[in-house]
């Protein structure tokens, strides 16, 4: 099936990587919000109907901000895709966007209700045309359309931001959402840019600084609907913050993991070492969050047992490629040793909050869903491929949600 977002093959040796992922049984934790059921509203005059919700407002921050980092990931790869003149990888990538827009569609008519989910539908989807329209331009050095799509995108700011005032009950004014929606479309075409001109190590760590961006829209819509719906708890509390630090990062892994891997296979070393730069850059900011609630001592401890696991996958990625059965299977091994070894870190940092045997399965079916993804990779089914990298990426809030339930209990937050 081809994406909505259609667009033609464009041959030029710009490339940014990520061939494919493989598919999994493994079952991923929910991205989405529940769907919403409906509570008739009566003013006097008319009767209305409004969303009965019963999601927490952390839950809306944690979500908000894991779909709409992956709304930028998704696009970059999309966009790399297609100055690369892959016009399959393309169309995977734009079907994989595809999906992450309905799922947040759905937040919003989870919160909004269906008028509303309507009303957003087209509103949202038609900025990622202008950036299509955008890679299309910059593609044949067409310096006007260029220029006309950036300023699409400008426009449109003011109308996003113009919806969201008016759901919002003013209480998140058009100015503030324009600038902060206008700053989104400034940070993803520097990564487009910098796939244009062939720059793999700038474009990687502008499309992980557009990411991070997202945070500064989800968090304060997050916390102005939890205000505005009477949700339980705060968006905004230490708890909450840990919640969503964890699964963005937790997330961000997934997808730089299997850009690397992606790279590799494609034998393009330096869309590897750009995209394993730039995954080291998260395993970092992964090692700051553990230090942040455990100290120096621990983040010591930590930081080598988890790029340890970078290196199995490394390993198996290279096994693969040079169809290595036996070293391939011992790669498994090593990430199924490895996720007891995690699990018993963390049942030891949370003082047994977190059961090393429950870590150590969470840890698995992390191995396992990639693993799928980098032998979808070595196949070269783009569609499985992208497919599968968003489902490995969904499974990580399983992770990240018992680890930042452990530590807040743990850490008394709130």
């Amino acid at each position: 099936m081809r994406s909505r977002y259609a667009l033609p093959a464009i041959v030029l040796t710009v490339g940014f990587g990520l061939s494919a992922c493989g598919s999994s049984s493994t079952k991923a934790a929910p991205t989405t919000l529940p769907s919403s059921s409906t509570t008739p509203v009566t003013d006097g005059a008319t009767t209305t109907t409004e969303p009965a919700i019963t999601l927490t407002a952390a839950d809306l921050r944690a979500t908000l901000e894991f779909q709409l980092q992956e709304h930028v990931y998704l696009a970059g790869m999309a966009t790399g895709q297609a100055l690369a003149g892959n016009t399959k990888g393309f169309e995977a990538a734009a079907a994989s966007l595809d999906k992450n827009s309905d799922d947040i569609i759905a937040a919003i008519t989870t919160v909004y209700g269906d008028a509303a989910g309507k009303a957003f539908n087209p509103l949202w989807k038609k900025h990622i045309g202008f950036f299509v329209d955008y890679t299309q331009a910059i593609a044949k050095n067409d310096t006007a359309k260029a220029d006309k799509a950036k300023a699409d995108l400008t426009a449109y700011a003011s109308e996003f931001g113009a919806f969201i005032e008016s759901a919002t009950a003013g209480k998140l004014p058009k100015a503030a959402v324009a600038k902060l929606l206008t700053e989104h479309a400034t940070g993803l075409i520097a990564a487009i840019d910098a796939q244009k001109a062939g720059d793999a190590k700038l474009a990687y760590t502008k499309l992980k600084e557009a990411a991070a961006h997202m945070t500064m829209i989800a968090k304060p819509l997050a916390d102005t609907i939890a205000q505005q719906k009477s949700l339980v708890g705060s968006a905004v509390s230490p708890a909450a913050d840990l919640r969503a630090a964890l699964n963005r990062v937790l997330q961000e892994h997934v997808y730089l993991a299997g850009a690397a891997t992606g790279e590799a296979l494609s034998s393009n070393t330096k869309g590897f070492d750009a995209a394993a730069a730039t995954l080291g850059t998260n395993s970092d900011d992964i090692t700051a969050a553990i230090k942040s609630v455990y100290g120096d001592a621990a983040a010591k401890a930590f930081d080598p047992l988890w790029k340890k696991h970078i290196g199995f996958f490394v390993d198996y990625t290279q096994a693969i490629a040079k169809n290595d059965t036996a070293k391939a299977d011992k790669a498994k091994a090593d990430l199924t040793a490895y996720a007891s070894e995690f699990g018993a870190f963390i049942e030891s940092a949370t003082a047994g909050k977190l059961p090393k045997d429950a870590v150590a399965k969470l840890l698995g079916e992390h191995a396992t869903t990639l693993i799928a993804a980098i032998d979808a990779q070595k196949a070269g089914d783009p569609a499985t491929a992208f497919t599968d990298l968003k489902l490995a990426a969904g499974h990580m809030p399983m992770i990240a949600d018992a680890l930042a339930k452990a530590i807040a209990e743990q850490k008394g937050l709130k």
